[in-house]
């Protein structure tokens, strides 16, 4: 008499599916929503803090843009300075920075001591994002390194759609200072997450390392840069003066909700995004570019009716909600040799074009008006989506070669 034996995949180790380490990546999702929190919580707090401060609005505004400086400034020598480090020490000492910083703001009395921790806060979040897509394409099996990336990102729409809304509450109800000090309380938090789930790695010893100029010459990296320039200006001159366009339609009162729409649509975007960027992030790419640019043309075009604009904005967000997903895992896997040097340039060319958008923005809306904020947005995405159709070798190809 003979036994027959019937195996399958789950009884088998070696030919089990591979799996996503998600509490660890859950842990780096919320560094990132910390990290987005942070630098945006001085708008939603700033009448309480110019207040209490003896400053102005516009030189309370600052705070944000003193946050994007320190991020730009340092993120490059400062992962070099580090990148020998193991990158879990690296990310805690990130950590330790957002809770030094928040705490210092949330007990200062003095514009200049608030100035400098709002520095030191874009110092942190400069550091933990010059590592963050790397770790979490460490963290995962090679198959599945795209849909990491994207839990781990998923910390953007949920903080601006969540908890930048709730941090304005809580600010309102409870004092911007109490404020500071629970996004202090929830750094730690995040501390004592990542010490017991997210694994440590190795950095790199200096003789492996690729000098930043060499690693932005990659081949495919400079077409990813400039989508990432032209991006990312093109939403910050529309989104830091949402309200202005807004309030030029007589939906003013509306700010909450329409902003309410475009982050709950950037969370059902980044969900499709992390569900096929594994297999699509060529398609991906030039869908949410496409999908961003009828949504801002929408805007241009039919201003005068509400319920169009909530359509147009809820658009918007569906494309806008993976883009930092699709261009930083682009970068990764083009510039695979030199990761963390082609992830400092990333970090340092958004801020910088986080700033340029905001003045540009500003700009334009003296000179032309709200409208021509979106349509900036429409011009400014051609040539997104001309690179990325065009630039199919390397930057946006089918098929990722790391050879």
């Amino acid at each position: 008499m003979s036994e027959t034996t019937t195996r399958t995949t789950a009884d088998d180790p070696a030919e089990a599916p591979p799996r996503l380490p998600l509490f660890g990546l859950l842990a780096l999702a919320t560094a990132v929503f910390i990290t987005v929190i942070t630098e945006a919580l001085p708008a939603g707090l700033l009448p309480g803090m110019q207040a209490s401060l003896g400053v102005s609005e516009a030189a309370m505004g600052q705070a944000v843009t003193v946050y994007a400086i320190g991020t730009a400034l340092t993120v490059i020598p400062l992962s070099t300075l580090t990148a020998g480090w193991g990158r879990k020490p690296v990310l805690l000492l990130a950590m330790g920075g957002f809770i030094a910083a928040n705490t210092v703001t949330a007990v200062s009395t003095d514009y200049a001591l608030t100035m400098g921790a709002r520095f030191v806060a874009g110092m942190a979040a400069g550091l933990s994002w010059a590592i963050m897509v790397g770790y979490a394409r460490r963290m995962a099996p090679p198959a599945l390194q795209g849909k990491a990336i994207a839990i781990v990102m998923a910390g953007i729409p949920l903080a601006l759609a969540l908890g930048v809304p709730a941090g304005t509450f809580m600010g309102g109800a409870i004092g911007w200072r109490a404020a500071f000090g629970v996004m202090s309380a929830l750094a730690l938090a995040g501390v004592v997450w990542i010490l017991a789930v997210v694994p440590d790695f190795p950095g790199q010893k200096a003789e492996h390392r690729t000098p930043v100029l060499r690693a932005v010459a990659l081949p495919g990296v400079p077409a990813i840069m400039a989508v990432i320039v032209l991006y990312v200006i093109a939403y910050n001159v529309l989104y830091t003066y949402i309200a202005a366009y807004l309030g030029r339609f007589g939906m003013g009162e509306e700010i909450d909700t329409v902003l309410l729409v475009f982050g709950l649509a950037s969370i059902l975007g980044i969900w499709v995004v992390g569900a096929h960027i594994d297999r699509r992030l060529r398609h991906l790419t030039i869908a949410a570019s496409a999908l961003v640019a009828v949504a801002a043309t929408g805007l241009a075009v039919l201003a005068e009716n509400p319920a169009l604009v909530y359509v147009a904005v809820g658009l918007w967000g569906l494309g806008h909600g993976g883009v930092p997903t699709l261009l930083q895992t682009a970068a990764g896997l083009a510039g695979a040799k030199a990761a963390d040097a082609v992830q400092a340039v990333v970090v340092t060319l958004w801020n910088a074009a986080t700033a340029a958008g905001g003045a540009l923005g500003g700009l334009l809306l003296v000179w032309y008006g709200p409208v021509s904020l979106p349509w900036s947005v429409v011009l400014l995405g051609v040539p997104v989506l001309v690179i990325a159709v065009a630039a199919r070798r390397r930057a946006f190809p089918r098929v990722y070669r790391t050879d």
